[in-house]
């Protein structure tokens, strides 16, 4: 579509094309929503922070704008300044990514205030599925199965343990305002109460500045299984399958995939049907994800909603054969969905999230400047990242530096290519989590699919202690190798410049995946 297919109802009223969007985020979404903005032919805006000013999506938009210091609070998160930015460069709209100011009402409804475009759900929308408690309601009085629990914040652990024993030990409280895992603790027994209710609460207030928290039953062992859906603003919404999530540290997904090992063709019918039937009473539009927990029985139960595009939206994309990012600009700009009946996934796509992570020291975040990047390519593998060579990586943000995302005919297929692919993948300067994904493709039950939202937690140790792969002790040899004869020739080969050099300096570029440090 070119950016004046479409139409938009701003809030004075009239009909205006949609020429030029800014994006309130950084990074890979930043990145992936100037890209498909482009090739719409809509102008971008960038903005930035300063410890942002010489990232990519800043060099790659069509203008940029800072907007503040390096601490979020100061900068992505300033709402003001924000839309500021987008009136002085005659934007038209504001894409939020997914983070940052991605669900905030009141965002929404300023942005929409000012005249401008929001590239998301409503104001309506989002404020009625941001508090779990009340989307919850929601799903249950239109017939969407919700894990067994109160829908109502409660006074305080006295309470909070005459719910859970109606229940039954274990539960799980949950800040009402939350996401990502947290103001979430699992509570065993009546004892653990009054501890998990203080830590909950106070978690809950300081990521969303709301402590209130609800009670779930605990259910053991289950999958995280998501729907994606996305409506326009003539009343059309289009469910577009599952993705499974359910590889998780601390709540945290790292490893993503559609469709899902456990989902057959009878049961995506049933959660898409119900994941329609919640946005609808939303008053939803653009894309969203309605996110379920399903158990070892098959049954599944509606957990929230994100109001937002989601990180793993490329293997739907994958899957799918829809640009889920330029639909959020056609639904924003007034244009109405296909007509396509229902959507059944074509082949199968795997997205690992690489973080400035050291899995070997327990994920604690790993700073310093990208040195050497060499980047996966081939058939079927996809690479959106917000660095380069040269990036320098620090604590100001979220510690995902890409998502590498493979596709293949089969699950076995898209496995095999994503373990090649994270061979091939080289981050030199800092820790990443690309050893640690690379153990996950090789792990009989990932590859068997037998996984839960505990299984990552029960299986990390053997992963991390897991000897290396073949290759990369065939690559380590070679670099000894070669580092032995440069020594023995007195540095002669390296010096030189020639052929030699050349060659030793490519194998030991391979070698250092694995985060191998080689001369």
């Amino acid at each position: 579509m070119s950016a004046t297919n479409g139409r938009n109802q701003p809030p004075g009223g009239g009909v205006r094309p949609l020429r030029k969007v800014l994006v309130a985020n950084r990074g890979e979404i930043a990145l992936r929503v100037i890209r498909a903005s482009r090739e719409l032919g809509i102008a971008s805006v960038a903005v930035y922070s300063d410890a942002d000013a010489q990232a990519p999506h800043v060099h790659v938009a069509d203008e940029a704008v800072r907007i503040g210091p390096a601490p979020s609070p100061e900068s992505y998160l300033k709402g003001e300044a924000i839309i500021a930015a987008a009136q002085a460069a005659g934007a038209d709209a504001i894409h939020p990514g997914y983070g940052f100011l991605s669900e905030r009402e009141w965002f929404a409804r300023a942005v929409r205030d000012a005249g401008l475009v929001w590239v998301g759900p409503p104001a309506e929308a989002i404020a009625a599925m941001g508090s779990k408690t009340a989307a919850r309601k929601l799903a249950v009085a239109n017939d969407v199965p919700v894990v067994p629990g109160n829908t109502e914040a409660l006074s305080g652990p006295d309470e909070a343990e005459r719910v859970a024993a109606g229940y039954g030990f274990p539960v799980l409280l949950k800040a009402a305002a939350g996401g990502g895992g947290k103001g979430m603790r699992v509570v065993n027994a009546s004892g653990e109460m009054r501890g998990a209710w203080e830590a909950a609460r106070r978690e809950a207030m300081q990521a969303f500045g709301d402590d209130a928290v609800y009670v779930e039953k605990f259910i053991e062992g289950p999958r995280h299984v998501e729907i994606q859906v996305i409506g326009d603003q003539h009343g059309a919404m289009m469910a577009l399958g599952e993705r499974e999530c359910s590889v998780q540290r601390r709540h945290q997904k790292m490893i993503e995939e559609a469709p899902s090992p456990a989902v057959t063709a009878d049961l995506r019918a049933r959660m898409c049907a119900a994941a329609v039937r919640v946005a609808r009473a939303a008053g939803y539009s653009n894309a969203g994800t309605c996110e379920f927990l399903l158990d070892r029985a098959g049954n599944f139960y509606f957990l929230e909603m994100n109001t937002r595009i989601q990180v793993e939206h490329p293997v739907t994309e994958y899957v799918t054969g829809m640009d889920l990012v330029q639909w959020q600009l056609r639904v924003a700009n007034g244009e109405a969905l296909p007509d396509v009946g229902a959507i059944e996934p074509r082949g199968w796509a795997i997205e690992c999230r690489i973080t400035s992570e050291d899995p070997s020291n327990g994920f604690l975040p790993s700073t310093g400047r990208i040195e050497f990047l060499r980047v996966p390519a081939g058939p079927g593998v996809r690479w959106d990242s917000g660095v380069e060579a040269g990036s320098v990586v620090g604590l100001h943000y979220d510690p995902m530096l890409a998502k590498l995302i493979a596709w293949g005919a089969t699950r076995e297929e898209a496995v095999a290519r994503m373990h090649r692919a994270l061979l091939e993948l080289v981050v030199d300067g800092i820790e990443t989590s690309r050893e640690f994904h690379l153990r996950v493709m090789e792990d009989p039950e990932f590859r068997a699919g037998a996984v839960d939202i505990q299984w990552l937690e029960r299986r990390l140790p053997a992963l991390l202690e897991s000897r290396p792969s073949d290759e990369d002790l065939r690559r380590a040899a070679i670099a000894a190798a070669l580092t032995a004869r440069r020594d023995s020739a007195g540095g002669r080969a390296v010096a030189t410049g020639g052929a030699g050099s050349v060659a030793e300096s490519a194998w030991v570029r391979a070698a250092r995946s694995d985060g191998m440090r080689c001369p």
